[in-house]
């Protein structure tokens, strides 16, 4: 049976990155990372995804578009022992949350 990782809602999410040790990780596609992304995500491709490099101490906040694909990527870190979560609606309940997204190059972005 697969391993599950718990759903987030923002607010527990916006909370969590505060700390040090939490990181937030967009699994979208490059086009939906170019057109607006947290500030602070790192972004690895759900297709590139190696839970390999993210074991360690901390927690990872896992995100996409809508909570889907970040879902399937949360789970396969938990198999591979990391501590992660679901961050649930994914990007657009990020943006109806209000909070930002931006460009690469520092522009206000939106949710592709």
């Amino acid at each position: 049976m697969p391993s599950e990782a718990p759903d987030i809602d923002v607010t527990r999410a916006i909370t969590m990155l505060t700390r040090d040790d939490v990181r937030l990780l967009d699994v979208r596609e490059n086009d939906e990372w170019a057109t607006g992304h947290a500030a602070d995500a790192e972004h690895v491709r759900l297709g590139d995804l190696d839970a390999s490099a993210f074991t360690g101490p901390g927690t990872v906040v896992v995100t996409c578009r809508s909570g889907n694909r970040s879902r399937k990527a949360a789970a396969a870190l938990v198999g591979a022992g990391v501590d992660a979560v679901n961050l649930d609606g994914g990007m657009k309940a990020w943006v109806e949350a209000g909070h930002p997204l931006i460009r690469d190059d520092g522009t206000p972005g939106t949710v592709a």
